[in-house]
């Protein structure tokens, strides 16, 4: 391993350390994102940024494979780099770097194989379009990232000059072997973290694996099927590019803009409006409903606003069968004030506030005795079957009620009309409220 090389690598690393230390020290003021709207598009944010990079490059991968060389050294790499942010998850980024590469056989028998003791490439360049995969860019437990993965794949073309045994072939490349350099293929796969400095600024730690499309980037033809790879390892700086007012895209988190815009003063004032004008439309169809006497004809329509309770009318209001008189019941002997029992929508169950009223009735039964009649009620809601068996329900409370408190059961005759006989109109809340009743009177 070339350790004088590793040597320079650390140190250019620590140099760029320093730079981000210098320069969180003196960070810009982070750009609000409070003008950028959810779906304001790309022009709201800046979306361009530089890099600069530095490293070590390798002529093997994380992946392994099979290598000419049995010892490989270490190299200093150094690149630039042009991210264009599409989204806020997914960018562009064009990269060239220059390099380094070498190995040995010294571990071999006999230090070589097949007579190479050893190969160094010199990297023209290397330049490549790699699409960029922010991968914690939309954070669920934060509102801003200082940190942030990524993943890279792309592809490229390197010139590069292979020397084996110190013989240097420039010159000779190429078809007509009049070339300085190899020109193949190469596709770059990577994956880093980035860490945010300032708006502007952020540290990059990466780590990339090239495949070439060739066999000659040492220098040595293995087999005709085999290619050749190489790592580049790197640490640097991006600089985002464009006005200070807009945030950078980079870092924008869609949820957390996403919350802000809901949460706008002025979105708020514009909902409670909406919901005033929606209150105002529905008081004018309730007024529109409005049916003063019951008669199932609107007022605004009714010629006979003030029908007789259960007359049949025509469709303007005017009664054209007038309701036949009832036959009244006697109330129970000595009760006197009795209350009607009311009941919940869609429910059986007393009321606690019945209960005094029920309480007075037992009494005065089984004081005086004689049989009483409970007729239960229910409003026009649902089914005639249905409300036919809740008001008999509804009967059936009162009686057991009578029944606990010591009133003989064959003195209660429990009857149900379900909605035939309203009270008051069933085209209004409160006259839906009055029909859910029993009423008590003496046969």
């Amino acid at each position: 391993m070339n350790y004088s090389t590793l040597k320079k690598g650390v140190a250019a690393s620590l140099v760029a350390l320093v730079g981000v230390s210098s320069l969180a020290s003196a960070q810009d003021a982070p750009a609000t994102s409070s003008s950028a709207k959810v779906f304001g598009g790309r022009a709201q944010y800046r979306t361009w940024s530089l890099g600069v990079n530095a490293g070590v490059l390798a002529p093997v991968v994380l992946t392994g494979g099979s290598n000419d060389f049995t010892n490989w050294d270490v190299n200093l790499g150094y690149g630039i780099s042009l991210r264009k942010q599409l989204g806020h998850a997914f960018g562009l980024e064009g990269n060239i770097f220059r390099g380094k590469l070498s190995g040995t056989n010294k571990d071999a028998a006999g230090g070589a194989v097949g007579g190479v003791r050893e190969f160094e490439t010199d990297i023209q360049y290397s330049a490549d379009l790699r699409g960029v995969v922010n991968v914690a860019t939309v954070d669920f437990l934060r509102r801003e990232n200082s940190v942030n993965f990524f993943v890279t794949a792309g592809y490229g073309v390197i010139a590069y000059n292979p020397k084996v045994n110190g013989v240097d072939r420039k010159g000779q490349f190429g078809s007509d072997n009049d070339k300085d350099f190899i020109k193949e293929a190469y596709i770059p796969v990577g994956a880093g973290i980035k860490f945010k400095v300032s708006d502007r600024v952020s540290f990059n730690l990466a780590y990339t694996m090239n495949f070439v499309d060739g066999d000659n980037l040492d220098g040595v033809y293995a087999k005709s099927i085999s290619k050749d790879k190489f790592s580049y390892g790197s640490a640097g700086l991006e600089f985002s590019l464009g006005s200070k007012s807009k945030p950078n895209l980079d870092w924008v988190n869609p949820l957390a803009l996403m919350y802000d815009e809901l949460k706008d003063p002025s979105l708020r004032q514009e909902v409670e409006a909406l919901k005033n004008r929606v209150a105002n439309v529905e008081k004018s169809v309730e007024d529109l409903k409005k049916d003063s006497d019951g008669d199932g004809v609107a007022d605004m329509f009714d010629k006979e606003p003030n029908s007789a309770p259960g007359a049949v009318v025509d469709g303007s209001g005017r009664t054209i069968k007038f309701p036949e008189p009832t036959q009244t019941t006697t109330p129970v002997s000595g009760v006197t004030g009795f209350e009607t029992i009311q009941f919940e929508f869609n429910s059986s169950v007393l009321k606690t506030e019945s209960y005094p009223t029920l309480d007075k009735l037992s009494s005065i039964l089984r004081e005086n005795g004689g049989k009483v009649t409970v007729a239960g009620h229910a409003s026009s809601e649902g089914t005639a079957a249905y409300n036919m068996k809740l008001s008999k329900d509804r009967a059936n409370s009162v009686k057991t009620y009578l029944v606990n408190s010591g009133v003989n059961a064959s003195n209660v005759v429990v009857k149900g009309y379900g909605e035939t006989k309203p009270i008051a109109s069933n085209d209004t809340e409160e006259g839906r409220i009055q029909n859910r009743r029993v009423e008590s009177s003496r046969n």
